[in-house]
C-alpha cells in the first residue's frame, strides 16, 4: 500500500470516528447505526429498492440488509411497498419520517463540520475545499470497483 493510500485511509477512518462521537454527544437521539444511516441514505437517492438491490448497492448481505430494513420498518422510517410488475416483490423507500430524520442528521454533520472547518486557517479550509472535487472523483473509482 502507499503511503499516500494509508495516510488517506488513516484520515478518512478517524474523520468518520470523530463525526459520529460528536454528533452523538450533542444529539442524544442519533442512535442509529451507521450501516442504517447509510442504508437511509442510499434509499433517499434511489426509491425505491428492492432489499437485493439495496444488499448489492451497499455491498452487504441481503440477510444483513432485511434484519437493517425490519428495524428501520420499526422505527417507522422505512416502509415495503408492492411493486406494479410482480406482486411477489416488496419496493422499500424512506417515510416522511425517515426523510426528516437524514435531514436532522445531515444539517447536524454540516453543522459540526462548518464549525470546524472555521477554525482551521484560512490556507488549510482552502486546502479542504480545493480537496473536495478530487474526493468526489476518488468515491466515484472506489464504487466503481
Amino acid at each position: 500500500m502507499s503511503d499516500e493510500a494509508r495516510s488517506l485511509t488513516d484520515v478518512v477512518t478517524r474523520l468518520r470516528r470523530a463525526l459520529r462521537t460528536s454528533i452523538r454527544s450533542e444529539w442524544p437521539w442519533d442512535s442509529l447505526p451507521m450501516a442504517q444511516v447509510e442504508l437511509l441514505q442510499t434509499l433517499a437517492e434511489r426509491p425505491p429498492m428492492r432489499v437485493g438491490d439495496l444488499a448489492a448497492e451497499l455491498r452487504l448481505a441481503p440477510n444483513t440488509v432485511s434484519g437493517l430494513v425490519g428495524q428501520l420498518i420499526e422505527n417507522g422510517l422505512v416502509e415495503r411497498g408492492g411493486d406494479p410488475s410482480d406482486r411477489r416483490v416488496a419496493r422499500l423507500s424512506v417515510t416522511p419520517q425517515g426523510h426528516e430524520q437524514l435531514a436532522v442528521w445531515q444539517a447536524a454533520h454540516e453543522k459540526r463540520i462548518g464549525s470546524a472547518l472555521d477554525k482551521l486557517d484560512p490556507g488549510e479550509r482552502a486546502d479542504v475545499v480545493r480537496a473536495l472535487a478530487a474526493l468526489d472523483h476518488l468515491v466515484d473509482h472506489l464504487r466503481a470497483n
